[in-house]
């Protein structure tokens, strides 16, 4: 991955791969809470946020970790999926974690104004109220603290999850298969 990275965006980026690569070794070491703040962490600190159209010439654009650590910076998507990725090489186990489309109140919880927002959920147990990481806000708040937030779907290498319908099958998200088969390219897959 190393020479990937170094490849394609040159030497600057590799001093924040080398620091994400020991942000998921030792967060593999840590009980579950203080590793989803080690990597919850690691990626608010060190990517900047940008707009899709700014960084990559398109709309939306799902970037792999390895774009995203190399352009320094990505959007709430990619905040997500790197945040996601890192914990599952951490050891954390993939049904905990959710990617979550939210409608986000722009200027608070009784605000009428929103805009499309991603984060990463985290159910202790698949009843559990999930615990929200979020590039906005550092702290990992549980959803019940996070009424800003209206969630629209989630989901996972295993399914997407529709409120009130069956979950259907990942394979549905052209973005996501594309994201996988980069991943793949990149010689990154957890």
């Amino acid at each position: 991955m190393e020479q990937v990275l170094q490849t394609r965006f040159g030497q600057k980026p590799l001093r924040v791969f080398q620091a994400w690569r020991q942000a998921v070794a030792t967060a593999r070491s840590l009980p579950e809470p203080e590793r989803m703040q080690t990597i919850n962490d690691f990626f608010n600190r060190n990517l900047a946020f940008v707009d899709d159209q700014v960084l990559w010439g398109e709309v939306d654009y799902w970037a792999t970790p390895l774009e995203s650590l190399g352009k320094g910076g990505g959007d709430c998507e990619d905040f997500a999926i790197a945040k996601y990725f890192s914990l599952i090489e951490a050891g954390m186990d993939s049904a905990k974690l959710r990617l979550t489309y939210v409608k986000a109140r722009i200027g608070g919880p009784d605000s009428k104004v929103t805009q499309a927002h991603m984060v990463l959920t985290y159910y202790a147990t698949p009843q559990a109220e999930p615990l929200v990481l979020d590039n906005l806000i550092g702290e990992i708040r549980p959803a019940s603290r996070r009424p800003d937030l209206l969630p629209v779907f989630s989901f996972n290498r295993d399914g997407v999850y529709v409120p009130g319908a069956s979950t259907a099958s990942v394979d549905r998200l052209s973005r996501w298969k594309n994201l996988m088969q980069r991943m793949q390219q990149q010689g990154y897959y957890p």
